[in-house]
């Protein structure tokens, strides 16, 4: 696989820090896109294309005869429901300390709704994940990822399981996750929910059910994530076409 994708993904990553806390935090606007690109040390190719994917998630606008104006506004919301962001660096991301307090992981079979999410026959065997994440020491985010485990191959162990799900799916599936459909809706802690995240039962958290799908639209794994109430503020960005 090229290494073009992780640089960009890399040079994103350190110019979303730039507008935030960094050379860029007191700007009204980026340079102009030849004075950026040299000073990233990539070609204005692959600026345009960086640039085009912060535009699209709201973090700077570009205009003609005005320039590439960074949006504060966006830029200063710590979780958007609408970008994919992996769990402890959200955590992070709203001032905590972030940690995994547990990854269990378990063989199993699809019953009717993981079969109607990953268009497979119920009794298909599946790998199940189930990942604890934790704010400071709380209980923040469980997850259970669910994997066709036919999909699965070479030796791996439960090592190759404490990084995200991603990293799974792309070494031993060859799985590179395009986009995905959530449901978000709330919910409330039954009796192994409040054992999981040490409330009472009945305390409100909030529901995430995912499918992902890759490019071609065949879906490869589906997730199920819980979050704590009062650690996230959860925001959506949303363009008015």
């Amino acid at each position: 696989m090229s290494s073009q994708p992780t640089q960009s993904k890399t040079i994103r990553t350190q110019l979303l820090s730039a507008m935030r806390s960094g050379e860029y935090s007191t700007c009204e606007r980026l340079p102009r896109e030849s004075v950026l690109a040299e000073n990233l040390g990539i070609s204005r190719t692959q600026l345009r294309d960086i640039l085009a994917s912060l535009e699209r998630e709201g973090f700077i606008t570009r205009r003609h005869g005005v320039g590439t104006i960074i949006n504060r506004h966006v830029l200063s919301a710590h979780t958007r429901v609408d970008i994919e962001v992996e769990f402890l660096d959200m955590i992070r991301q709203n001032g905590h300390q972030a940690d995994v307090a547990f990854v269990r992981v378990s063989d199993g079979t699809a019953d009717e709704k993981i079969a109607g999410q990953l268009q497979i026959p119920e009794g298909t065997p599946i790998i199940r994940i189930a990942r604890l994440c934790t704010a400071d020491g709380h209980p923040a985010i469980y997850c259970e990822d669910v994997i066709e485990k036919a999909l699965a191959k070479g030796n791996y162990t439960l090592k190759d399981f404490k990084l995200p799900i991603f990293h799974f799916l792309q070494q031993f599936c060859g799985i590179i996750p395009y986009m995905d459909l959530t449901d978000v809706r709330p919910a409330v802690a039954d009796a192994a929910l409040a054992e999981i995240f040490q409330v009472p039962m009945g305390s409100p958290l909030l529901n995430m059910d995912e499918v992902d799908f890759d490019i071609d639209g065949k879906p490869v794994f589906c997730s199920n994530e819980y979050f704590a109430d009062g650690i996230f503020r959860h925001t959506v960005m949303r363009k008015k076409l």
